[in-house]
C-alpha cells in the first residue's frame, strides 16, 4: 500500500488499521476462549455423596495404598503411568461398586492393569475410599511429606533377604542402586515396578527384559515373540526376525502363555504392608 497523500486518505488508512487490528484481536481471543468454552461444556459435575463409613474408608485406604498407589497415585489423581481416577467415568457414575467391582476383579489386560483377587467386602472398602474424594478436596493423602525415608533399613534388609534375594543382590545387580536417583520417591516407584519410574519424572534406565509370549495354534504350531498387545479379541507379537503377527482369540483358543519377567514384582504388590514398602525403600536408599 502506498503512503496516504492527504488528510482524507490518512484517516481512511488509520480506520482500516484499527479495523484489521480489532479483527486480529478478535480472532486471537476466539482461539483462546473457544477451547475454554469447550472444556467447560465437557466438564462433568462431581457427584455429591453422603459420608462413607470411616472404618470402611480406612480399610479401603490400606488396600488402595498397597495395590493401587503406584499406578493411580495416593490422591487418585494419577500415578506411575496410570490414569487419574478422580474424574474417571467409571468412578463418577458408580453408586455402590457396580461399575468399579468388575474392573477390579477382571483387570484391564490391554492397559496393563492386573486383576485382583479381592473379596466382595474388600472391594466395597476400596469403593468407599474412592468415593471419599472430592474434586477440590484437600485430604491427608495430598500432603507431601518432607521425605519418604521413614522406614527401618535393618527391617528392610531382612525383608529383602527373604523376598528379593533369590533374584537380586545388593552387591550385584543392585550395586550403587540408590546413586541413580535424585528423588527417593522415584527410587521407591522403580523398585516396586522396575522400569516404570514416577509420574512426571523420567524413568531410570534399567535392563528389564521385555514380556514375551508363546502362542500355540490349534495345529500345534508354536509362535514366540515379544508381546505387543493382548486383549479379549487379539494377541499381537513381534518375532525375533522383526516379523509382526496377530492372532484372533476366542476363549482359550489359541493357547497363550505369557512370560513376564516382572511377574514376581506384580505378585508381591498384593502382599506388601505399608511398613514393608517403607522399610525396603529405606534399605535400598543405603545402596550407594
Amino acid at each position: 500500500m502506498g503512503t496516504p497523500r492527504n488528510d482524507t486518505e490518512r484517516k481512511a488508512h488509520e480506520g482500516r488499521k484499527d479495523y484489521f487490528g480489532f479483527a486480529r484481536f478478535a480472532a486471537f481471543a476466539l482461539v483462546i476462549v473457544a477451547p475454554v468454552l469447550t472444556l467447560n461444556a465437557q466438564r462433568r459435575d462431581f457427584p455429591t455423596r453422603p459420608p462413607g463409613d470411616p472404618a470402611a474408608i480406612e480399610r479401603g485406604r490400606a488396600l488402595y495404598s498397597v495395590n493401587c498407589t503406584f499406578c493411580h497415585g495416593a490422591d487418585t489423581r494419577g500415578g506411575d503411568g496410570g490414569p487419574s481416577l478422580l474424574r474417571a467415568a467409571t468412578v463418577l457414575d458408580d453408586q455402590h461398586g457396580e461399575l468399579i467391582a468388575p474392573v477390579v476383579k477382571n483387570g484391564r489386560a490391554d492397559r496393563g492393569m492386573p486383576k485382583f483377587s479381592f473379596t466382595d467386602d474388600q472391594i466395597q472398602d476400596v469403593v468407599a475410599f474412592l468415593h471419599s474424594f472430592t474434586a477440590a478436596g484437600y485430604d491427608a493423602s495430598r500432603m507431601k511429606p518432607p521425605s519418604i525415608l521413614v522406614g527401618d533399613a535393618k527391617a528392610g534388609a531382612a525383608y529383602f533377604g527373604a523376598k528379593c534375594a533369590s533374584c537380586h543382590s545388593a552387591t550385584g545387580d543392585l550395586r550403587g542402586f540408590a546413586a541413580k536417583f535424585a528423588d527417593e520417591k522415584l527410587l521407591q516407584q522403580t523398585w516396586l515396578m522396575p522400569g516404570s519410574g514416577g509420574r512426571g519424572a523420567s524413568a531410570v534406565t534399567l535392563n528389564v527384559p521385555r514380556t514375551t509370549v508363546t502362542v500355540t495354534l490349534p495345529s500345534g504350531e508354536k509362535v514366540d515373540g515379544v508381546l505387543d498387545r493382548l486383549n479379549d479379541f487379539v494377541v499381537s507379537l513381534t518375532q525375533s526376525d522383526g516379523t509382526h503377527r496377530s492372532f484372533r482369540t476366542s476363549g482359550d483358543t489359541p493357547k497363550i502363555d505369557i512370560h513376564d519377567p516382572l511377574q514376581p514384582h506384580k505378585d508381591l504388590l498384593r502382599t506388601y504392608a505399608d511398613s514393608d514398602i517403607h522399610n525396603v525403600t529405606a534399605y535400598l536408599a543405603t545402596l550407594r
